[in-house]
């Protein structure tokens, strides 16, 4: 009979001892090892993380096989997924390959497909191969395995949507749901780094909630994004600025709310030192979402400070309730969403 391990996979921390697998600067990825409440999982793609990939894609100066192999040193070394400069990972979709004996009660069989909803920088990784880079998703399709704790969600992959489509709208699930959850009625929005895949879906989210008394506006660097957005019809407004300065943010988001702060802004974007922009629109007692992984919270606390601002700012948790559901259902409710989503991320 198997070893039980630990809920949160403890038992896989090989340094330094003590913390949570998160944490942990290497983890144990034998996958000869079995333990009762693990499962292993074939992987057949990892959707590495926006920030982290755009990190580990300049680092190689674009060469994808320089990036694949900066991807298999880095799990070689520390038995997971974890950007060493980002502390970011990403998710996987695969294969389940065996349930430990006390998670047999679950949904789930042995060869069932599923995606990852917690992070690659928690989760003991394999690879034994890189098959194929794609820059332009920030996805790499391997063969290895992965483990997923007790304490692991997961969501089985739909029916109605092929496993591409699926897994890049479920690499950004939080976003979508706390974008549901966050504003109210009549509420204004700001979204930074509209044009991505969390920044369209929260907006569509955003926009059913504040309803027509509200509005949501979306900022984007490249005025030649603006015509599509506006099509997409997931924002009311949508300006240009760049998100490393704040200022020109400010004066563009504020034209666009007759003059007024924001209830609430919703950072997307994959660059560094944009904090400022998300922050400066908002209203004191508004709320400051930060679901982008290139967030340094230090400059965060400290900029919210030095301005003065009281505001609530919230780390970008990619876990609430039903998130998984919420976000497919984006696609599935929103034609025009899906079919950007089948072009440019399958």
């Amino acid at each position: 009979m198997a070893i039980k391990g630990n809920k949160y996979g403890t038992h896989r921390v090989i340094e330094p001892k003590g913390v949570l697998t998160q944490a942990a600067w290497k983890i144990d990825n034998d996958m000869t090892k079995r333990y009762s409440n693990e499962i292993i999982c074939d992987v057949i793609s990892l959707n590495v993380d926006s920030a982290s990939f755009t990190q580990i894609e300049e680092a190689c100066g674009g060469d994808e096989q320089k990036i694949g192999e900066m991807i298999m040193g880095i799990v070689a070394e520390r038995g997971k997924q974890q950007n060493p400069v980002t502390g970011s990972g990403g998710m996987f979709i695969g294969k389940v390959a065996y349930i430990g004996e006390d998670l047999k009660d679950r949904d789930l069989k042995v060869g069932d497909k599923i995606a990852s909803l917690v992070s690659l920088s928690l989760t003991p990784l394999k690879i034994e191969k890189i098959l194929a880079v794609h820059k332009d998703i920030d996805r790499v399709d391997i063969v290895g395995q992965a483990v997923l704790f007790e304490s692991g969600i997961y969501a089985k992959l739909p029916d109605d949507m092929s496993e591409p489509l699926a897994l890049a709208a479920l690499d950004v699930a939080g976003a979508p749901a706390q974008a549901r959850k966050l504003p109210k009625e009549g509420d204004s929005v700001l979204i930074l780094g509209a044009n991505g895949k969390s920044g369209v879906l929260c907006g569509y989210e955003a926009m059913k909630k504040v309803g027509p008394k509200g509005n949501v506006v979306g900022v984007v660097r490249n005025p030649a994004q603006v015509p599509a957005l506006m099509e997409l019809g997931v924002y009311n407004k949508v300006v240009v600025a760049s998100a490393t300065e704040p200022i020109s943010v400010l004066e563009a988001a504020l034209a666009a709310n007759d003059g007024k702060e924001y209830d609430i802004s919703i950072s997307c974007v994959n660059v560094e030192a944009c904090e400022m922009s998300a922050i400066l629109p908002v209203r004191d007692d508004g709320i400051v979402y930060f679901f982008s992984m290139a967030t340094s919270f230090t400059r965060a606390a400290l900029g919210a400070e030095g301005i003065g601002k009281d505001v609530t700012m919230i780390v970008g948790n990619g876990y609430t309730k039903d998130h998984a559901d919420i976000t497919l259902n984006v696609l599935r409710e929103n034609p025009k969403l899906r079919e950007l989503f089948d072009k440019k991320y399958c």
